[in-house]
């Protein structure tokens, strides 16, 4: 049965107990409103470790003004089921002040013109310096030995990724990939957002990426006749605003004028209220 903790306390004394029996610890880091993309990278953990713990925390750092911080699906009692069929061990859902006790000052960072200010990045500012700084804290909290992000977040991975190389925390960054829906929208907590017709019209994502592996796999290299046909394909939908498309090297998210080698191709569309971001590697 999947244990409902809330402090940093109770958290760590369950991983002291895990390494005294050395057990392997797997942690996926969540916002909570579970869907099967959530699922599957529990399934994962469990698959792969000895022990596996799940946070909610929807944090606040990563929200800036204007953002769906107040409006974020919150729903404890259908997220500590979902995670009890996956067999997760601990559920860790801290308070706001216990993750930011009173006069907390101390926020993590990468270097300007590093991976966070890319893609999402330009769109928005802050996001990433709250990601890296709850995701370190939670490392530090929960010390697994393994960490499971899933591909839709590729920019997120690769920042957490670097932080723990640069910071020389002891975890396992692990990505798996996008869970999407029947008609390929990948599965978000904010999907939830979107009407009928915005729903079906979100659609559209996946089929700019399907046209760019498409042609990609056909021979085409360039990355600008790429990108126009993705927008070519965004914009048949009435009221789909294009924050970016990009084709970047998937080690360091800088353009690329020609598609050689491993290649991201990702994209952020507005529909309705929801901000989507998907991608493929290629």
């Amino acid at each position: 049965m999947t244990q409902i903790v809330r402090t940093i306390h109770e958290v760590r004394g369950f991983v002291s107990d895990c390494r005294r029996k050395g057990w392997k610890t797997g942690f996926v880091p969540t916002m909570g409103a579970f869907h099967a993309g959530h699922l599957s990278l529990i399934r994962q953990a469990r698959r792969e470790c000895d022990s596996v713990i799940v946070s909610i925390f929807v944090n606040p750092l990563q929200f800036s003004a204007g953002e769906d911080y107040d409006q974020y699906p919150r729903q404890l009692d259908r997220d500590l089921r979902m995670a009890e069929s996956e067999k997760a061990d601990i559920l860790f859902c801290p308070e706001v002040a216990e993750m930011y006790p009173k006069g907390f000052d101390t926020y993590i960072d990468q270097s300007d013109g590093g991976l966070p200010s890319k893609l999402c990045g330009r769109f928005r500012p802050g996001h990433f310096r709250g990601v890296m700084t709850v995701v370190c804290k939670l490392f530090n909290m929960v010390r697994p030995d393994v960490a499971y992000f899933g591909q839709k977040d590729y920019q997120q991975y690769l920042i957490i990724r670097r932080m723990t190389i640069d910071l020389n925390l002891d975890v396992d960054v692990r990505v798996h990939p996008t869970v999407r829906e029947e008609d390929g929208v990948a599965m978000s907590s904010r999907n939830i957002y979107l009407g009928p017709k915005q729903r079906k019209d979100a659609g559209c994502l996946h089929q700019a990426l399907r046209r760019a592996e498409e042609m990609v796999s056909n021979g085409e290299s360039s990355a600008a006749r790429v990108t126009s046909e993705m927008k070519r394909v965004i914009n048949r939908v009435k009221g789909a605003r294009i924050d970016y498309i990009a084709v970047v090297n998937s080690e360091t998210l800088e353009p690329l004028k020609e598609i050689k080698g491993k290649t991201l191709i990702a994209l952020a569309v507005r529909i309705g209220k929801a901000r989507l971001i998907d991608n493929a590697l290629v």
